[in-house]
């Protein structure tokens, strides 16, 4: 009977780091087959439309400030328009894979720390510390919510 490849000794040896036996490491077929590779790969395109939807998020709030602007109305209204309804088709496919409450809060807080910073740097929004802290909260929780993912 051949033994596989990462069984041979791999028992009576331990990973120099952990001291875990190399065989709880290796011995774990699941971990490297072709269904779960899929799954990572199909996790990372999900996480990157997410990612994607939110930043197109920021662009139909600053289209709508636009439209109060004279001269760019339309420009204005078109960007917020198209911003939006990539955005919603990116959360959409972000949605295959990610669930409705986490995929919705990473959304709309890039969105809404997206604009924040585009206010303040582009629109001469008011800038203090307890906005700041705010807006770095909001992205504390992003990054919780996909390493909690």
């Amino acid at each position: 009977m051949r033994a596989e490849p990462w069984a041979t000794g791999a028992a009576t040896r331990a990973c120099p780091l952990t001291g875990v036996a190399l065989s709880r490491i290796w011995n774990r077929p699941w971990l490297w087959s072709p269904e779960s590779q899929r799954e990572q790969a199909e996790d990372v395109i999900a996480w990157a439309y997410l990612i994607a939807a939110g930043l197109c998020e920021v662009g139909w709030p600053i289209g709508l400030k636009w439209t109060q602007e004279p001269g760019r109305t339309v420009i204005g209204a078109a960007m917020a328009v198209v911003s939006l309804a990539i955005s919603g088709g990116l959360l959409f496919l972000a949605q295959r894979d990610i669930s409705l409450g986490t995929s919705y809060a990473v959304w709309t807080g890039i969105g809404a720390a997206g604009t924040f910073l585009v206010g303040v740097w582009f629109f001469g929004d008011p800038s203090s510390f307890g906005r700041w802290l705010g807006a770095a909260l909001i992205i504390a929780g992003v990054i919780t919510l996909r390493l909690a993912h």
